[in-house]
């Protein structure tokens, strides 16, 4: 059993294993202040790639630390709860995208970082919301591209780009809950806010948003706005990172309960008893995991 002050045994053993905490910005405000980086899904990744750290704690699901893996397969990953998962990871299997290829032989796979290691073993690049638009763009305009598997993201991404995709049936099942009609109801409440949305809501919300971004991104536009109200499109945890960094600012959820239950699974306690258990560490297999950051070093040489 832990004794003592929580947090004072995390930094102390942070320490010792020489590790490094990340926490994606979806996390609750005591993990995201205990972090020593807090960051969307690309920044967490490329904080992975460059770490000197022995041992990687990652704050966030199960996805993100087998990315943390592939990409430091040296070092040591801890996730502290093995339970937090994705549901739109999980609507893309191996298998299934195997079945897609043969569908579509030439065909680029370009896969969102949510997904498994063995769907990423499968693909030609990875992407993030952030740089989902220049991964996009990066594909020679005469290759057919499957995109796997959040087609509300991939929806966006055609409309930017112009380009037809095969879409996966997959969604984020937190963002795709946003409707119009909430959206409305907090415009009523708020007619001076700007309306900020996550590319992964459905396309007639990111058509009607005054900003569509990942979670980096909306958090630069709304430091970088004039306005001083914004209606938000994106999971709870977030507001508390705007809060932090534009606390002049007024947020709104755009609904009630806009929350990844996943992402909460975290707490100072489990995290502290993943640390001083060294549980529980995320392996990938060898083979599967060469494949896939193969795809995950394409993405991060995207500039």
């Amino acid at each position: 059993m832990l004794k003592g002050n929580t947090g004072e045994y995390i930094a102390a053993r942070k320490k010792e294993l020489n590790a490094v905490i990340m926490a994606h910005y979806y996390q609750p405000p005591e993990i995201q202040d205990i972090a020593d980086f807090v960051g969307d899904s690309l920044q967490l990744a490329r904080q992975a790639a460059e770490s000197s750290a022995e041992v990687i704690i990652c704050c966030g699901v199960k996805f993100m630390a087998e990315s943390a893996k592939i990409l430091s397969p040296d070092k040591i990953v801890i996730l502290p709860c093995p339970d937090a998962g994705c549901p739109m990871a999980d609507m893309a299997t191996a298998s299934e995208l195997r079945k897609k290829k043969e569908q579509y032989p030439d065909a680029i796979v370009v896969t969102y970082v949510n997904t498994s290691a063995e769907v990423k073993a499968e693909s030609d690049i990875c992407c993030t919301s952030s740089n989902a638009l220049k991964v996009v763009r990066s594909i020679p305009e005469d290759k057919e591209i499957i995109f796997v598997p959040d087609k509300n993201l991939g929806r966006y991404i055609q409309t930017q780009t112009g380009r037809k995709m095969i879409l996966w049936d997959g969604y984020c099942p937190v963002h795709d809950r946003l409707t119009a009609d909430d959206l409305n109801k907090q415009r009523k409440l708020h007619p001076q806010a700007l309306t900020t949305v996550h590319p992964e809501c459905q396309p007639e919300i990111t058509a009607r948003a005054d900003a569509v971004r990942s979670t980096a991104g909306l958090l630069e536009y709304i430091k970088g706005s004039p306005a001083q109200e914004f209606i938000l499109g994106t999971e709870t945890g977030f507001v508390y990172t705007l809060n932090k960094h534009c606390p002049d600012k007024k947020v709104y959820l755009a609904y009630n309960d806009f929350i990844c239950p996943d992402m909460k699974f975290i707490t100072l306690e489990n995290l502290a008893l993943s640390m001083q258990n060294m549980e529980t560490q995320i392996e990938v297999d060898s083979q599967v995991s060469i494949k896939a950051r193969e795809a995950l070093e394409r993405m991060l040489n995207i500039s």
